[in-house]
């Protein structure tokens, strides 16, 4: 079971961004390839986004694979909601579908409509 405080917490970090990645490292200095991946999409779509090393809290770390029941990192959430992780964001990005996920959201991007 989650513990309570690390329920809290994630629903104050979704809750205090439109955009938030999970992730490896941070977003100036990614710890792993998918992370890293996930940042650079999201840079080329220009959405500002707050990136929170999972590497510095091992109970967030454990916490959210319960929280969001994906085994995974890096996770992409947009507006409080799972995304997913490297994959799907790039198949998402690809495929023009994370784009229309965040206009849909009401989430502005760097990038002409």
């Amino acid at each position: 079971m989650v513990d309570q405080n690390v329920v809290e917490r994630i629903k104050q970090d979704l809750g205090s961004s439109d955009v938030v990645l999970y992730m490896k490292g941070t977003p100036v200095f990614p710890q792993c390839g998918f992370s890293a991946a996930v940042v650079q999409v999201l840079s080329h779509v220009g959405v500002k986004f707050k990136g929170i090393n999972i590497l510095e809290d091992p109970g967030l770390r454990q916490g959210l694979k319960e929280y969001s029941n994906w085994p995974t990192f890096p996770q992409l959430y947009v507006k409080g909601e799972l995304v997913g992780g490297c994959d799907i964001v790039r198949e998402m990005y690809e495929s023009g579908e994370l784009q229309g996920l965040l206009t849909e959201k009401g989430v502005a991007t760097g990038v002409a409509a």
